[in-house]
């Protein structure tokens, strides 16, 4: 028998009540979220407190207070999230708690600043000294820009443009700011079988001849001239990105080739399917999925993204695949 716990923190309250949790934790996202849901007509009990319910609140979290969240079953929790307090919703009888894992730090504002021949790496590292953050780097994405320019903007700005524009996973884990092409950092393993752990699926099992795809890519030079690259098969999906700052062709061609190579080509499952709480199962993980009637469909696939729902109505994650791995 399964019995769900929680604890949950804010600041220096513990909840006691909750109506429920949602966590989404991506790598193709720029950060990690979570909502709280607190049930209205128990706002006191959620707190432990006796006082005015809503002049509580005010008075004792703070957007910016540091969020622990761990869920689990019986007496094993799990560390599911670690972020900050961004802002509270008060809606349909509930007050909703809206958190950002560590990213947060970076909605700072940055002075102005047009930076040339820069690479990514270097423009992080300048925004992590600007903003003064305790946050290391790495990053192994090797992409120069001609010019940078940042005008009226935060350091959040910025990494989500970088991630817009080049497609890297941007992501803090244990106080390290990381920046690495798509599926290139493996985080831990899980395995599903449809006999035993998949409770639902949205999966679809494609060839490889199935998955024609075009990235086309417009980069401009200083002179404002549209550079053009192109890669993969027409008579599919068509992906255009444009680039601002870059124009080098070999640049734009080493983009088109990775988005390329990480949309498609391999014969496999792709969508979502849902299963329970445990196995742990994260955003980078590895996760092998079984079917014992088709066991041809037998593979290892890259995790993108993990949605954790925990309420009254009981724990699940909704894991959506990326790319065939082996």
């Amino acid at each position: 028998m399964y019995n769900m716990v929680y604890d949950i923190s804010i600041g220096k309250y513990k909840l006691a009540m909750i109506a429920g949790v949602e966590i989404k934790r991506s790598v193709e996202l720029l950060s990690d979220t979570a909502i709280i849901h607190l049930p209205a007509i128990a706002y006191n009990k959620a707190f432990n407190c006796t006082n005015n319910t809503l002049s509580f609140i005010e008075k004792s979290i703070n957007t910016g207070d540091k969020v622990v969240i761990q869920l689990g079953y019986n007496d094993t929790l799990i560390t599911e999230f670690v972020g900050y307090l961004e802002h509270i919703e008060n809606e349909n009888d509930q007050l909703h708690l809206y958190c950002e894992d560590a990213i947060y730090l970076y909605r700072k504002p940055l002075p102005n600043k047009e930076l040339r021949n820069i690479s990514v790496q270097n423009i992080i590292s300048w925004i992590i000294k600007q903003l003064q953050l305790p946050h290391r780097l790495s990053c192994n994405y090797d992409v120069t820009y001609d010019k940078f320019v940042i005008a009226d903007c935060t350091g959040y700005d910025i990494l989500k443009k970088i991630q817009d524009e080049l497609k890297p996973n941007i992501y803090i884990k244990d106080d390290t700011l990381h920046i690495h092409p798509q599926y290139t950092e493996i985080f831990g393993e899980a395995k599903y079988d449809f006999a035993v752990n998949i409770e639902k699926s949205n999966l679809r099992y494609k060839d490889a001849s199935q998955r024609k795809i075009l990235i086309e890519i417009q980069g401009k030079d200083a002179q404002g001239k549209i550079i053009k690259v192109e890669e993969g098969t027409t008579g599919g999906d068509r992906i255009t990105m444009n680039i601002s700052g870059i124009s080098k062709i070999d640049s734009l061609k080493k983009i088109a080739r990775e988005v390329l190579m990480n949309k498609g080509g391999y014969t496999g499952y792709e969508g979502t399917f849902t299963a329970w709480l445990i196995p742990y199962c994260d955003a980078g993980y590895k996760v092998s999925i079984t079917d014992r009637d088709y066991e041809y469909k037998n593979g290892y696939y890259y995790v993108t993204q993990v949605e954790t729902k925990f309420d009254e109505n009981g724990a699940e994650r909704t894991i959506n695949l990326g790319k065939k791995l082996q």
